[in-house]
């Protein structure tokens, strides 16, 4: 009995404090600053607003349940933005999928609507983490719920069309979340989300790294990873020695040499991830002839020696638990280097989370979003780059699909965008865009070859790159 005042108890106070904001929010006098009424929402709290020419950018707190499926469990605060145009536009939901940044900017889809953009930092990324962290809770169910329930809160205000959108891991989020919530969204914009659909499968991978670019780019990137293998012991006490510099230490990953290895074999897809085929040049042609010095500048550009010391993983531990747990991670063979160079391969995420935190993999979850995909996607759009590993496994529509489209940009990296597709695909899907977030004008709806950005191209506010993560991830 006690038991169970506690639980109702509980659940008044998170209906009180967090509760959808549709029907408080009706309550409450109607207000004429968009600030006032992004606070009159029940959990919203402001963190900073700052300015930006056009827009109004704030920085929001929003608390929400750690287990949406018993609310009874407790609360976090999760950290929101809002970039704020006009509640008369359409508004694009976004997130990443790992943290948020509070730095005004404007996504691809925001740009192409003139539009509003909520955005979204996952759950357990700090300072969103429940406290303490029930990491059973981290799942994409309750992150898609986390977004269901901003959408909830935030619609009274935004009343006109939104679209989903992310890049990478966001990609995967703006898909997860249409597979839990179909109704919620009237289009979504996935940009480069891998779909590891049977995790111990990954030969794709392999094909994709035996023609990525040309012949001379692979030979001279495998010769450099080759050599930083053949040289491990003398650059290993150069990583000893930057590691001592930095305070860098290893308890996560297990040593030194295991970080090592982890980082120079994250070299040649760092590269195609990052980087586009013309940067080959910077390359060391004859790596065998090349200096430790040069040998160890390219792996760390590209793959960063501090990415698996623990202080380079612990902001990532929010992923590497998906991965292990959901998500699924890559695995590649490297039949350019003799197996004695080799004494881990690619490890799994298991290895980058601390033990401390327990994980089971859950091999149906991928598979549940590829078959929801294949079909019932609707209104759908995902855009891929050539170049890109991460784009060797991709989401595939099926017959029940609508109104939805995968399109890959030649040449491009993790970056890719609608603006790379040929000239036929950026039209359509910048019409179809435009149709979802109901701005289209007549003239496009009559010929997608007339579909162009509504709002002007800012180097300041948007973000065309993609967003470099240090180390394997997406």
């Amino acid at each position: 009995m006690r038991k169970a005042l506690r639980w109702l108890l509980a659940l008044v106070v998170l209906i009180g404090t967090v509760g959808t904001a549709g029907a408080a929010t009706a309550a409450q006098p109607e207000a004429t600053d968009i600030k006032d009424r992004l606070l009159a929402v029940p959990g919203m709290s402001l963190i900073e607003e700052k300015p930006y020419p056009g827009y109004r950018f704030f920085v929001l707190y929003y608390t929400q349940p750690v287990d949406h499926r018993d609310p009874s469990k407790g609360t976090f605060r999760q950290r929101v933005t809002v970039l704020h145009k006009d509640v008369s536009r359409p508004t694009v939901f976004y997130t990443g999928g790992y943290n948020v940044s509070t730095t005004p900017s404007r996504r691809e889809p925001t740009q192409i609507v003139d539009g509003n953009q909520i955005s979204m930092e996952y759950r357990f990324f700090t300072p969103s983490r429940p406290d303490p962290a029930d990491w059973t809770k981290l799942d994409i169910w309750q992150a898609a719920s986390d977004q269901h329930r901003i959408f909830e809160a935030l619609k009274p205000i935004y009343t006109e069309n939104w679209i989903s959108t992310g890049g990478s891991k966001g990609g995967m989020t703006a898909t997860y979340y249409e597979r839990f919530y179909p109704r919620d969204m009237d289009g979504v914009v996935a940009y480069v989300a891998p779909n590891d659909v049977v995790n111990k499968e990954d030969s794709a991978y392999d094909r994709f790294f035996a023609t990525v670019g040309t012949k001379e780019c692979r030979d001279r990137l495998n010769g450099v990873q080759r050599e930083a293998l053949v040289r491990r012991e003398p650059l290993k006490e150069k990583y000893a020695a930057f590691a001592a510099d930095n305070g860098y230490t290893f308890d996560t990953v297990g040593s030194l040499d295991r970080a090592y290895e982890a980082v120079v074999l994250d070299y040649v897809w760092g590269f195609w991830q990052y980087s586009t085929l013309k940067e080959c040049d910077a390359i060391p042609a004859d790596a065998p002839n090349a200096t430790d010095e040069e040998i160890w500048d390219s792996v760390d550009t590209i793959s960063g020696f501090s990415a698996y010391t623990d202080q380079g993983l612990s902001t990532y531990t929010p992923y590497y638990y998906q991965a292990g747990t959901q998500l699924g991670a890559p695995t590649i063979r490297f039949p350019h280097i003799e197996k004695r160079y080799i004494r881990y391969g690619y490890q799994p995420p298991r290895n980058y989370v601390p033990r401390s935190i327990p994980m089971t993999f859950q091999p149906s979850a991928m598979r549940d979003i590829d078959t929801w995909v294949r079909h019932n996607a609707h209104h759908m759009l995902f855009v891929y780059g050539g170049n890109d590993p991460w784009g060797a496994e991709p989401f595939r529509l099926g017959r029940g699909a609508r109104d939805s489209y995968v399109f890959t940009a030649p040449g491009m990296n993790h970056g890719a965008n609608v603006a790379g597709l040929v000239p036929e695909q950026k039209a359509l899907a910048t019409a179809r865009i435009l149709q979802w977030a109901g701005v289209a004008s007549p003239a496009v709806q009559e010929d997608p070859a007339a579909a162009r950005p509504l709002a002007a191209f800012d180097a300041r506010l948007d973000r065309r790159t993609a967003e470099r993560e240090p180390a394997l991830r997406p």
